[in-house]
């Protein structure tokens, strides 16, 4: 694809790493030394290349949802900042990064970045030859860490709940960052296959046995002989087994002592037989008072009964009463029920005079009407409608080309 003659201006016959479109026929161009945008003529712009070496001391990037900003600070040169859609945004800094890391010295020239990835505050950049690390808020500065596989001796990843730690062993010290789990296992692939690329092996096992220190066979040394040595002191085991002087003493304390607390148990015992025939007579007094307290209350409720039974002979007289009267009122005829053909007299006349005023309005029926006047008419007002519809359509095409064009950056 041929490149725009004010592209081929810029170049300068430099050689092109990457060619990216940004939508539309917007360009990004990446060589070994800087960056070019090229610009498309559109409604708010002309067309135009827009510059930026890669000798920046810090790269920041803002993202939007639709749009976002690279920015490179070049110390005491000011900053540059340039604006591309956000979905195009991770494809354009792989060449930009590896441009500003092989213009500060960090990559060599033949060296290639194979992956980048950007989590929250934690860049990891991932080369043939080594491994760039930059934590802080902006994508790269001079603040980063550099890990060679030729000092790297072993690697390995600690699953988690939220995030995976991977653990690379770098000489003698272990070197930790956490990366989230859903990124896990394309870091992991790009570890391990660049890493073991690097060894010229076939996994990490082989990977920690070319690392293994070589075992080294023990010096000979002459043995000095001591001899036997002094024997150990011994005692006579018949001396430790005699008993004490006092052991009598003991055994005869211990027999008065077991003596006394058989004497204080039987007392015990006799004074509970003695309290025993007190508390029956007391049993057998509250069982007499109970007895009496039911008789009193089956008497009081044979009175309530009787009592009851004589208020309920008046009650029975005036239903009865109350019945009869009902009756009656329900035996007379209602006074609403003798008029129901006067009723429809009054409606049958009411419709008549309805019937009778709408006869005499005065409404009539609307004339003939002018056909070939109507579709004339008609016709024009097709014409016209067609018309505002063709410069609808043409407004609608202007706005969606400025809108893409704002959303490119310009």
């Amino acid at each position: 694809m041929s490149q725009p003659q004010i592209v081929q201006s810029a170049l300068g016959g430099e050689a092109v790493v990457t060619r990216l479109g940004l939508g539309g026929e917007d360009e990004l161009y990446a060589t070994p030394t800087r960056t070019l945008v090229y610009r498309a003529e559109g409604l708010l712009s002309d067309e135009s290349v827009e510059e930026y070496p890669h000798d920046a001391e810090r790269v920041t990037v803002s993202e939007g949802r639709r749009k976002s900003k690279v920015t490179l600070e070049y110390g005491l040169d000011g900053s540059e900042t340039f604006a591309l859609p956000s979905k195009y945004l991770d494809r354009a800094l792989h060449p930009l990064v590896e441009g500003v890391l092989k213009a500060n010295g960090i990559l060599k020239e033949e060296e290639s970045v194979e992956r980048l990835f950007r989590f929250s505050e934690l860049t990891l950049v991932v080369a043939g030859t080594r491994v760039v690390r930059h934590i802080g808020s902006s994508l790269w500065d001079e603040d980063y860490e550099e890990y060679r596989y030729e000092d790297v001796t072993d690697l390995t990843f600690e699953d988690g709940s939220v995030a995976t730690s991977v653990v690379m062993t770098v000489g003698d010290r272990q070197e930790r960052f956490k990366t989230p789990n859903e990124d896990a296992r394309a870091v992991r692939e790009a570890l391990e296959s660049t890493l073991l690329d690097y060894w010229g092996v076939a996994s990490l096992e082989e990977l920690r046995a070319a690392n293994e220190p070589e075992d080294e066979e023990p010096a000979e040394t002459d043995e000095v002989s001591f001899g036997d040595g002094p024997d150990p002191l011994s005692a006579n085991p018949a001396e430790l087994s005699d008993e004490p002087k006092n052991a009598t003493r003991d055994a005869e304390s211990e027999t008065e002592t077991e003596s006394e607390s058989s004497h204080a148990a039987g007392q015990q015992t006799a004074e509970v037989r003695t309290e025993e025939p007190g508390t029956a007579e007391s049993q057998a007094a509250e069982t007499t008072t109970a007895d009496a307290d039911a008789t009193n209350e089956q008497t009081a409720e044979a009175s309530a009964e009787a009592s009851a039974g004589a208020n309920a002979a008046p009650s029975a007289g005036r239903s009865a009463s109350e019945t009869e009267s009902a009756s009656d009122e329900r035996s007379e005829p209602s006074a609403a029920d003798a008029r129901p053909e006067e009723g429809d007299a009054r409606k049958a006349k009411e419709g008549a005079n309805a019937d009778a005023g709408f006869e005499n309005s005065g409404f009539e029926s609307a004339g003939p009407v002018a056909e070939d006047a109507l579709a004339d008419e008609v016709a024009a007002l097709r014409e016209t409608v067609e018309a505002q519809g063709e410069e609808i359509r043409r407004q609608q095409e202007l706005i969606e080309q400025l809108i893409e064009e704002l959303r490119r950056g310009r």
